[in-house]
């Protein structure tokens, strides 16, 4: 219950403690306050009751929230410094174009701990519903909006059942297609630099690797597999500690390109030619991964689709003001470059 002692009219109540309060979810407080003949009567007079106890004084952003009117969403993003985030956002920019919708944008910096309470300003700041892209700890806030009704859509996050709503990609599959490309150019000494482990996305891109090289017969060292966190320094890193193993892998894959772009200079530093003595995979097949020298053999996933998706799905849900369960899971495809050689081949690439 909220604690109603020396409230008053000038208070930060909001929609959402009104909602909780009474009971109802947020769209019914909602259409109390813009009258709609579709609440019974009982429920009318109880959430003007709760209203007018806990002092309620709808602000302009908030009456533009509880008339469906804002045209405005929100995104929570970990951070603005890659293209796999960029190219998602272009997906959502282009739809909410189509649409007619703005947005509002808050960067956790990959911190958890932000997440919740940017959820909560998210609402309360009036916009219509968010998406979240790789949220990490999503448990904590999801409940919450689903008692209020409130839309939302996860991009790249398997979500905390199977209700969803989520937009991903095959990232098992794609991790498969990767792992087994290497094995029949040869590799058997294959290694893997995960994603963080609490994400959905670096479990199953994990258990993907695992199968290809389960279904090859194929023995996995442990110290073949090391946990990541999807940033360039660490791949970096992690690619080091790999290549100096008395039995160095082959071949690493990464579990996005910006690691294996970390891998990729680590290679080189010590002396090394990719693919000649190292070949290196990676996952996402963002702008750069054209780019690089030996261009670098990576997992497409449809980013700006998956962005575009997102939006679709959530717009439909903001105009029925429902929360819809489903997930939408995107193809991926290898896409083939300079950075693998072939073991048979004995002419060195690099």
């Amino acid at each position: 219950m909220v604690n109603t002692k020396e409230k008053t009219p000038f208070s930060n109540i909001t929609i959402i403690d009104v909602a909780r309060e009474a009971g109802v979810s947020y769209g019914t407080v909602s259409r109390v306050i813009n009258d709609s003949p579709n609440v019974k009567e009982e429920t009318r007079e109880k959430v003007k009751e709760v209203i007018d106890r806990l002092g309620f004084v709808g602000n302009r952003s908030a009456r533009s929230l509880v008339s469906g009117k804002s045209h405005v969403i929100g995104l929570l993003i970990p951070d603005l410094g890659t293209a796999y985030i960029g190219e998602i956002i272009r997906g959502i920019d282009m739809e909410l174009e189509t649409a007619r919708y703005n947005l509002m944008l808050y960067t956790t910096h990959r911190r958890e701990t932000k997440e919740a309470g940017y959820i909560s300003s998210l609402i309360q700041s009036g916009v219509d519903g968010v998406i979240l892209i790789l949220p990490r700890n999503p448990a904590k806030y999801l409940e919450k909006l689903r008692s209020l009704n409130f839309p939302y859509v996860l991009v790249d996050h398997q979500g905390i059942d199977d209700r969803g709503p989520a937009v991903g990609a095959t990232n098992f599959q794609g991790a498969f297609d990767a792992t087994e490309y290497l094995i029949q150019l040869g590799h058997t000494r294959i290694a893997l630099i995960t994603g963080s482990m609490d994400l959905g996305c670096s479990q199953e891109r994990l258990k993907g690797y695992q199968e290809a090289m389960k279904k090859h017969a194929l023995q996995i060292e442990p110290e073949w597999i090391v946990e990541g966190d999807f940033e360039q320094t660490t791949g970096y890193e992690k690619a080091l500690k790999l290549i100096s193993l008395s039995n160095r892998p082959t071949a690493i894959f990464a579990s996005n390109d910006m690691m294996a772009f970390g891998a990729m200079n680590a290679v080189r530093d010590q002396g090394l030619k990719i693919p000649g003595d190292i070949s290196v995979v990676g996952f996402d097949d963002i702008f750069q991964s054209s780019q690089t020298m030996p261009g670098l053999t990576t997992v497409h996933q449809p980013l700006e689709q998956m962005g575009r998706e997102a939006t679709r799905m959530l717009v439909e849900m903001m105009s029925e003001r429902e929360i819809k369960p489903g997930k939408i899971e995107l193809p991926t495809r290898l896409v083939l470059r300079d950075s693998c050689r072939n073991l048979a081949d004995s002419r060195n690439n690099g």
